[in-house]
This record gives structure tokens, C-alpha cells and sequence, in this order.
């Protein structure tokens, strides 16, 4: 029996850590899928991806070559013409079965996630049911879309105009570890919904519901070489893919260090459509004016949700200065009257990631930030990748600890003592998204004008909906997000005009 025929079995917790535990020795080895086709050895590098609850080896990753990458391209080049010539119900209908396949193995899919990524469960359920949403949502918007028609005066003459849009063409995927089946199902199914055919590259540390999504797309009968999956480090198969001359779109969920690689690799490739994701954070901000309860169990769900490893995380929470003492305390008590809190917050997801939060927690002390939970953990941790939920305070604004995103459970909590928390905010070029606790709608509305966010909650978190989509601002990056945005990701507009007669 094949890797993916053995995964495909093991759909609860107890069956697929029964069977990790009996196969350390001879650990699963993932294949790339290419063409509609698992490929089987065709390397001799292979990245091991470890369990973040354990450290243990988990399963092999092909450290795909160049020469297989091209291949993967190639492929897509053949079924690009095909593909995007074909009537939007013909792509609807693949898009709603690749959801009803992944409906049917939903709980597969949730074990494998938490398995992969170190979430819990119940954030991986919530995450799951979002990916396959997002190919019935991509797929009923496709039906509906209206071709633009309108007639253009000239100073001579009268012309119809048409306003078509043509898909990119081949485009790269690369999405991070964050949200992994979230990530990738997003932007796959936004570039097949507008015709684009494509090669998508999941984070070498969690790749496994991106295989499994492969064979979805095996037994849902996707046209050849429509999707291609293949797997890799960034520097190699990452680079390589995107730096590709045939590759018309580079769709990438990263770290600024790695877009700005991209951007100079990519600076004399005029043609090609880019569209960046710059992993960030977000800031909560709770004025003096709320209920403290309810804004301690919002910032602190903001924070630590799938362990602090959003780009959405509220990892740095202002709190007004007449409030700060009394919500710190009341934040200190509420993590340790709530047990259930601690189950929840799960390892995180590599050592790399254990190792930079280790160093930012002992700048922090030596900084002389308090530390209301948590600690430093251990130089080499003992099983798994695990940091206790920490709260930081004494921490200055302008530190690296309230700039920078951690992307685990660490929270840094500094006062402010009015309306100029905006500008904390604004000065802050990693800032993604914002929630915003007041009873006050007018400053509410005044704020929300002036905050630099893509994205904004207010006195509610981590809502949305898909129709509404959001733009990536300033540094953030140059992201395009749901419906109409995702389009023009995907998508150029191509106007004609002809004459009326």
C-alpha cells in the first residue's frame, strides 16, 4: 500500500499516532504530484519534517531538482490553453467536486493538520471546513460573474467597449506554515476559478494535508497537469519555481526577507504578475471604556489562538494606561483559573521557530521585561516544541519584542494614554490586521479611518467573509484577497472597443 493510499485510511487521532508510533523506523516518504500522477522516487534528498508535539521525525520530503520543477511547469504550460478557454460551469463543476471530496474526508484532513502544524483540533476543524468553502465559494462566484459591456463617446465617434479578463497564465504557489490547508486551498482554488493552471509548493515543515489535497484532485478527476503539488525547501525548489521565465504569476504567503529575494530574482522579468502575502502582526487595542472581562478573553484569544501562529495574532495588545494594571492582573488570573486555555495551546511548529521565540524571550529579559506567565523555555527542548502561553510587560513600543512577529504564544502588553495609539500602530511596518475594543462608536469610527489595516475587527474577532475581501497596505505586502481581489490576482484586464453601429 502506497503513502497515500496508508494516509487516506488513518482518519481519526488514535488510528494515525498508532500508526506513527510503529513506523518511526521506517518513516512515510511524500511524492510529488504531477500531471495527475503520484511520482514516486525521484530524488535522493529528502528534508525530514519532525512532529512539533514530540521532535520526532514525522515523514520524509522530497527535496525536489530543478530538472523535476521545469517538468512540473511544462506540464502546466500544456493544459494552461485548455484550461483557460473552458466554460466557467465546466470549472465550477471540478471546483464543487474537489469540495465534496474533501467534505467526505473532512476528518482526515482535520487529524493530518493537527498532526503536521501542532494546532489543536478544534482550530483545525475550523480551518478545514474554511478550505473547503473556498472551493465552493470560488466556484459559485465563477457562475455568477457578469462580462462588463458599455458604450464609450469619443470626440469622433461612439464604440462599444468590452471589458474581458484573461487569466495570468501559469503561476507559482507558495504558502507558509501558518495555516497550511487554508493557505494553499485559498489561493488554488481562486487561480483555477479564473483559469489559471498552476504549481503549488507548500512550507517543507507542513506538507502533508497538501498531499493529501493532491489525491483529492486525483479522484476528483481534475484535467492533467490543471494543479501540480511538488514539495521542497524554499532556496531550492522554492527558488527555482518562481524564478522560472515560464512562470507568469508568483502567488506567496512569506517572510519579507524571503519577498525581497523574490523581488531582486525577479526585477528583470517584466511580465511577471506578482502578488505577495508578508506574514506579519496585529495589534489589539482596548480603550478605558469596555467591559475588562470581556476584553481580557478577546485580547487573549486574539493572541494565542493556533498558538500565536496567525499573521492575524493580536501578539502586542495596547491597553489604556487609567485600565493597564487591572487588566493585567485580571489576564494574569484568567489564564489560570482556565485550564482548558492551556489545552488549547499547542507546540510550536518547528524547532527553527521554537529557537527564534527562545531568543526573543531572553532579549526580553534582558531588556528587563516582566514576564506576568510563562518563561524562557529550555535550550534544546525535551519533547516537542512547546512554549508555555507567556505574557510580557515593561516592554518599550519601539522593541524589537513589540515589532516583530513572534508567530508563537507570546504576548507583549504596553499602555497608551490616548487617540495617538494609532500612531503606535501606524509606525509599526509588520502591522497586518487590527482589533479595536471600545463603547465609544464615534471614536470607534475615527480610529478605524486612520488605522493602517488591511484588515479590521471591532469589539468582535476573527469574523469575515469571503465576498468582502481585503488589500494588503503599505509594507504589509501586495496581496489580493477574496472574490474581485483574488481576481485580479489571478487575472488582466483586457478592454476592446468596437464601433457602433
Amino acid at each position: 500500500m502506497g503513502t497515500v493510499e496508508t494516509m487516506w485510511q488513518l482518519d481519526t487521532m488514535g488510528l494515525a499516532s498508532q500508526f506513527l508510533d510503529a513506523s518511526v523506523t521506517v518513516p512515510l516518504r511524500l511524492e510529488n504530484f504531477i500531471d495527475n500522477e503520484f511520482m514516486g522516487s525521484h530524488t535522493s534528498q529528502w528534508i525530514d519534517s519532525l512532529s512539533p508535539y514530540s521532535g520526532n521525525l514525522l515523514l520524509k520530503v522530497p527535496r525536489t531538482p530543478g530538472i523535476v520543477v521545469d517538468y512540473a511547469i511544462d506540464v502546466a504550460h500544456r493544459a494552461l490553453r485548455e484550461w483557460s478557454q473552458a466554460p466557467v460551469q465546466f470549472r465550477a463543476l471540478h471546483l464543487f467536486r474537489i469540495a465534496s471530496i474533501m467534505e467526505s474526508k473532512k476528518d482526515m484532513f482535520i487529524v493530518w493538520e493537527s498532526i503536521d502544524q501542532g494546532k489543536s483540533i478544534d482550530r483545525a476543524r475550523a480551518e478545514v471546513d474554511c478550505a473547503i468553502q473556498h472551493f465552493r465559494f470560488f466556484a459559485a462566484h465563477i457562475e455568477q460573474e457578469e462580462t462588463e459591456v458599455g458604450l464609450q463617446k469619443g470626440k469622433t465617434e461612439e464604440t462599444f467597449m468590452h471589458k474581458q479578463r484573461v487569466p495570468v497564465g501559469v503561476c507559482a504557489i507558495v504558502v507558509s506554515s501558518t495555516m497550511p490547508l487554508y493557505l494553499l486551498t485559498f489561493k488554488i482554488a481562486s487561480c483555477l476559478a479564473f483559469g489559471c493552471t498552476g504549481v503549488a509548493k507548500p512550507s517543507e515543515l507542513t506538507s502533508t494535508t497538501a498531499f493529501l489535497l493532491a489525491e483529492v484532485f486525483r479522484q476528483a478527476e481534475l484535467p492533467k497537469g490543471v494543479m501540480n503539488i511538488i514539495f521542497g525547501d524554499g532556496p531550492g525548489t522554492g527558488s527555482t519555481l518562481v524564478r522560472s521565465p515560464r512562470i507568469q504569476g508568483v502567488s506567496f504567503v512569506a517572510r519579507a526577507e524571503t519577498i525581497m529575494q523574490i523581488r531582486k530574482d525577479t526585477a528583470g522579468d517584466f511580465g511577471k504578475h506578482l502578488c505577495f502575502d508578508l506574514r506579519g502582526i496585529s495589534p489589539t487595542v482596548v480603550f478605558e471604556d469596555v467591559n475588562i472581562v470581556q476584553a481580557v478573553d478577546a485580547a487573549a484569544r486574539a493572541a494565542f489562538d493556533n498558538n500565536g501562529q496567525l499573521c492575524a495574532s493580536g501578539s502586542v495588545i495596547y491597553v489604556h494606561r487609567s485600565i493597564y494594571a487591572a487588566f493585567l492582573q485580571m489576564l494574569k488570573v484568567y489564564m489560570e483559573i482556565n485550564p482548558e486555555f492551556y489545552l488549547k495551546v499547542g507546540p510550536v511548529v518547528s524547532k527553527e521557530r521554537y529557537d527564534k521565540i527562545r531568543s526573543l524571550l531572553l532579549q526580553a529579559r534582558g531588556e528587563g521585561a516582566m514576564f506576568m506567565t510563562g518563561g524562557i523555555p529550555e535550550r534544546v527542548p525535551n519533547r516537542g516544541f512547546w512554549v508555555n502561553p507567556t505574557v510580557l510587560c515593561n516592554v518599550h513600543p519601539d522593541s524589537r519584542l513589540a515589532r516583530e512577529a513572534m508567530l508563537g504564544p507570546v504576548a507583549v502588553v504596553c499602555p497608551f494614554d490616548g487617540e495617538e495609539v494609532v500612531k503606535l500602530c501606524n509606525d509599526n511596518p509588520n502591522a497586518v490586521s487590527a482589533l479595536v475594543m471600545t463603547d465609544d462608536l464615534r471614536r470607534m469610527r475615527r480610529v478605524a479611518q486612520h488605522l493602517d489595516a488591511e484588515l479590521m475587527w471591532a469589539n468582535c474577532r476573527l469574523g469575515g467573509e469571503l465576498g468582502a475581501g481585503f488589500n494588503d497596505i503599505r509594507a504589509t505586502g501586495s496581496g489580493r484577497k477574496a472574490c474581485q481581489r483574488s481576481r485580479d490576482e489571478f487575472t488582466t484586464l483586457r478592454t476592446m472597443h468596437f464601433p457602433a453601429y
